[in-house]
């Protein structure tokens, strides 16, 4: 009686069909410890674009959400990008709908607003700002900002208002936030410093102002690594999405990183950010589909504020 093969392990053959592909995966800091661990590069959004568009991979698997396959795609033009599942989205980028702004913009067309964007945005938002910032350099690029021009902040209302306060540039704000990180509250912060009172406490700045002042460190997913791996004491109180935690623990193994907690429970999770898989990774591999794509004339415009923000930030 003849017995059936074993099934292929599924990271194997998720491994066999990037080979076969010739593709590169890429996973940002937030996607399950699964991805990161088989991904060919883990880190922010456009660090991961950028590190696509030095290899010789013919597709991108972007693990992350759709903005951010949608910035490799505008970045590597003629790479197949596809994500995961199509439906991963971002509060962040919902919040600020290219027709919206358009409007507004058009609204508002006597001020002459000189418009900054976060990148968690859509393609559409970033053809309509004069040019984009991260985290890391979103301080630098707004120092560097027109002084005879308002500025328009968009989507981050929270990452808006700490760039004010470390510039002191008078901008106004789009109200959007990343539903994640708004769910830190001080009180929640606080209880985990009480329990551990000498641990330091390192922030995204996408936190609300109170969870903020609670900090040691205010800085991107990036610098939090750094951070982590220098910080004088063995507890750190790391307050961003969960996922983070996966890769700060393979970087800074000899410290005890305590996920930051909300009011509702003990970490932080993006339901978008969880919606990519390793079944749906394999899927999408087999099929390069889902694919990210955009009409080339919105393309050349949402990457001009791109290669401006390079520009800046050297």
């Amino acid at each position: 009686m003849s017995t059936a093969a074993p099934a292929l392990d599924i990271t194997e053959d998720i491994l066999r069909l990037k080979k076969e592909k010739n593709a590169v995966i890429l996973a940002h800091n937030y996607q399950s410890g699964d991805i990161q661990d088989l991904a060919d590069y883990v880190g922010d959004s456009l660090g991961l674009a950028y590190k696509a568009k030095e290899t010789d991979a013919d597709v991108i698997v972007f693990c992350g959400v759709h903005f951010m396959a949608e910035t490799a795609h505008i970045v590597n033009p003629t790479k197949t990008v596809i994500l995961p599942d199509a439906d991963a989205g971002c509060s962040l980028e919902q919040s600020c709908p290219a027709d919206q702004l358009e409007a507004f913009l058009k609204e508002n067309a006597d001020k002459n607003y000189y418009v900054i964007a976060y990148i968690n945005c859509s393609g559409g938002v970033k053809a309509l700002c004069d040019v984009i910032v991260t985290s890391g350099n979103a301080v630098k690029i707004v120092e560097q900002a027109p002084a005879d021009r308002p500025i328009l902040f968009v989507p981050d209302e929270n990452l808006g208002a700490w760039v004010m306060e470390q510039t002191g540039r008078k901008m106004d704000l789009w109200k959007g936030n990343c539903y994640v990180h708004v769910e830190f509250t001080q009180n929640s912060i606080q209880k985990i410093k009480d329990e551990y009172p000498d641990a330091l406490v390192v922030a995204h700045p996408e936190c609300p102002t109170a969870v903020r002042l609670l900090a040691d460190e205010v800085c991107s997913t990036e610098k939090m690594v750094a951070y982590c791996k220098n910080a004088p004491v063995d507890n750190i109180i790391v307050v961003t999405e969960s996922g983070m935690l996966h890769r700060l623990q393979k970087e800074a193994p000899d410290k005890n990183l305590i996920p930051g907690p909300t009011d509702k429970c003990a970490c932080a999770d993006c339901r978008y950010m969880k919606m990519n898989t390793l079944a749906k990774l394999h899927a999408c591999l087999e099929n390069l589909s889902p694919q990210v794509t955009m009409p080339e004339d919105l393309r050349k415009r949402a990457e001009a504020p791109l290669l401006l923000m390079l520009e800046q930030s050297k």
